[in-house]
C-alpha cells in the first residue's frame, strides 16, 4: 500500500489551505505543483499605446499557453502590474515584485502586489431617473444584504455595496454572497440586485442598467428647469405652453425666467406641486417608473384648473415632455379649458428629438474602493507610515492594475478606481471572505530608499522575467482542477 501524496500548506492568504498535488486552493489562484506552491495565473504586463491617447492597454492579454511572460520583443515601457503577482501575506515579507526601471532618465522603483481587502466596497452609479428605492434601503443579492441605496445625484442613482460589515460582520452566507457579487461586478460581469421597497436592477459596469426588466436607454438632459432653459428659445412661436415633467424640478416655460426673458405670454396654467421659484416646481408626484422619474403615466394629473383671467383660452396648445424626451404628449384646450390630446405637430417633433439627442447613454459605473493600510504597507517599506505620507503628498503614484486611482484626502491610503480601466479578470478573492486587488506603488528610487524601502530585493524587469517571483507561475503543467481541495 502506497501513501497518498502529501498535501502542502499555502500561506498566500489567511485561509492557509492544505493543497494536494495537482489541486488548487479554495481561491483557484494557487496550486500544488510537485510539492511547490505556484500561481495558476500569469503576471500581467502592460504597455502604453501612444497611438491611442496614451491609454494603458494589456500587453499580455491573450490566451495563455503556459509561458509566464509575453513572447517576442518587450517594449521599452513595459511594466509589471499587480495582476497575478501574488500577495505579501503573511506580511512580514517584501512585496512579490519590486522592480527597478528608468523613466525619462530618472531611476524609479515600482512595488507590485495583490492586496487582500476585507475593508473594501463598491460605489455604483446607475444612470436613470427611475425610482430604484428609498435612500438607505437595503440592497440584496441572492436574498442576502450586500449594501444600501445612497444619495440620488444628477440623473443617477447611487448604491454603496460591500464593506467590512457585510463581508465579515454578518452570516457566512451574507459574507460569501457579498464577496461573490463584488468580484463579479469588479470583473465586468452582470449582477442582479433587489432593493427593499424598490426595484430589481441588473448592474454591469459600462453597460446600461436594466430596471425591473426594462433596459434604460437615456440619461436625462437635465432637470425640468434646466431643460426649459436649454430649449425655450426653440419652442418660442411653435407652442403656447411647455411643461417638462421631472421628479425633482418640473419646469413651466411661461413662468420660467427663460420664458420671461423671451417674452413668453402667460397661459393661466396651474401646477399641483410645491412652487420653488417662478416656473420651477418640486414634488409634483411621488417618485416611480413613469414620466421623468415620477409615478405619472398621465401627465395631466399634475395640472389644476386653467385660469382664463391669466391667459387661458380655447385652442391654447400645450406640450408636455419628460427630461429624456422618451415621453411626450400634445394637447389643445377645448371650450371648457380642458386639455384634449392631439397628434404632435411636425413643427415640434424636431424639438422633442433634440432633447433625446442631448441625453447621454445610460450606463452603470462601478468604482472599487479600498483602504490600502495595515500590514500591506510593510511589503513596501520597513516604516509603513512613510508610505502613507508619500502617497498622500503625491511622491508615490498609486495605480491598480495600471489604472489611475483617486486618493481620498485624510488619513490612510483610501483609493477608488474605475473597474473598466483594468484588464479583464484583474480582481480575485480569498474565501475569508475578501477581495484581492492589484496595486502598484511607483516612486523615485531615492525616495524609496529614504522611506526605508526593501532595497535589498529590488530587481530588474529582465531578472523578474527570467526567474519569476516567490510563487512561480505554473507553466506547461497538467491542467488544474478548479473544484477546490
Amino acid at each position: 500500500m502506497t501513501d497518498a501524496p502529501e498535501k502542502i500548506r499555502c500561506d498566500a492568504c489567511p485561509v492557509m489551505c492544505y493543497i494536494a498535488p495537482g489541486q488548487t486552493g479554495a481561491c483557484d489562484r494557487y496550486a500544488n505543483a510537485g510539492g511547490r506552491i505556484v500561481r495558476t495565473d500569469p503576471v500581467v504586463m502592460l504597455t502604453h499605446a501612444l497611438d491611442v491617447g496614451h491609454r494603458i492597454v494589456p500587453f499580455a492579454l491573450r490566451d495563455w499557453d503556459g509561458d509566464p511572460i509575453p513572447s517576442g520583443p518587450m517594449p521599452a515601457d513595459t511594466t509589471v502590474t499587480g495582476i497575478g503577482s501574488g500577495t505579501t501575506y503573511p506580511d512580514y515579507k517584501p512585496a512579490p515584485f519590486i522592480v527597478s526601471s528608468r523613466v525619462d532618465g530618472a531611476d524609479m522603483v515600482t512595488v507590485v502586489t495583490e492586496a487582500i481587502f476585507s475593508y473594501c466596497g463598491l460605489k455604483v452609479k446607475i444612470d436613470t431617473d427611475r425610482f430604484l428605492g428609498p435612500e438607505g434601503a437595503v440592497v440584496r443579492a441572492e436574498g442576502e444584504p450586500v449594501g444600501h441605496v445612497t444619495t440620488a445625484e444628477y440623473g443617477s442613482q447611487m448604491l454603496s455595496l460591500g464593506g467590512v460589515h457585510h463581508l465579515t460582520g454578518g452570516s457566512k452566507a451574507e459574507g460569501r454572497v457579498t464577496c461573490a457579487a463584488m468580484l463579479a461586478l469588479c470583473n465586468g460581469d452582470a449582477v442582479t440586485l433587489v432593493i427593499d421597497g424598490g426595484s430589481t436592477v441588473t448592474v454591469q459596469a459600462g453597460h446600461p442598467p436594466i430596471v425591473d426588466g426594462r433596459p434604460e436607454r437615456r440619461m436625462r438632459v437635465g432637470c425640468g428647469s434646466a431643460t426649459i432653459g436649454m430649449f425655450a428659445s426653440q419652442w418660442l412661436g411653435l407652442v403656447d405652453e411647455v411643461v417638462v415633467v421631472d421628479d425633482h424640478i418640473t419646469g413651466v416655460v411661461s413662468e420660467h425666467q427663460a420664458g420671461r426673458v423671451l417674452g413668453w405670454q402667460p397661459t393661466g396654467i396651474k401646477i399641483k406641486g410645491h412652487r420653488s421659484t417662478p416656473g420651477r416646481y418640486f414634488r409634483v408626484s411621488e417618485p416611480g417608473l413613469g414620466w421623468g422619474g415620477t409615478k405619472l403615466t398621465d401627465p395631466l394629473e399634475i395640472l389644476g384648473d386653467w385660469n382664463p383671467k391669466k391667459g387661458a383660452r380655447p385652442g391654447l396648445t400645450l406640450l408636455m415632455v419628460s427630461t429624456t424626451g422618451e415621453e411626450y404628449a400634445y394637447y389643445a384646450l377645448d371650450d371648457a379649458l380642458i386639455p384634449q390630446p392631439r397628434p404632435l405637430p411636425d413643427r415640434l417633433k424636431a424639438t422633442v428629438g433634440l432633447i433625446d439627442e442631448n441625453c447621454e447613454p445610460s450606463l452603470c459605473t462601478v468604482l472599487f474602493m479600498g483602504g490600502a493600510g495595515g500590514s500591506l504597507r510593510a511589503g513596501v517599506t520597513k516604516n509603513p507610515v512613510r508610505l502613507t505620507r508619500s502617497v498622500q503628498s503625491g511622491i508615490t503614484r498609486l495605480t491598480s492594475g495600471g489604472a489611475e486611482c483617486y486618493i481620498w484626502p485624510g488619513g490612510g491610503i483610501t483609493f477608488m478606481v474605475d473597474v473598466t480601466r483594468l484588464p479583464k479578470g484583474a480582481f480575485g478573492y480569498v474565501p475569508t471572505p475578501a477581495l484581492v486587488a492589484p496595486l502598484e506603488f511607483t516612486l523615485p528610487r531615492e525616495d524609496y530608499l529614504a522611506m526605508g524601502g526593501h532595497d535589498e530585493v529590488v530587481r530588474s524587469l529582465d531578472d523578474i522575467m527570467a526567474n519569476g517571483g516567490e510563487y512561480p507561475t505554473a507553466a506547461r503543467l497538467e491542467p488544474w482542477r478548479s473544484d477546490g481541495i
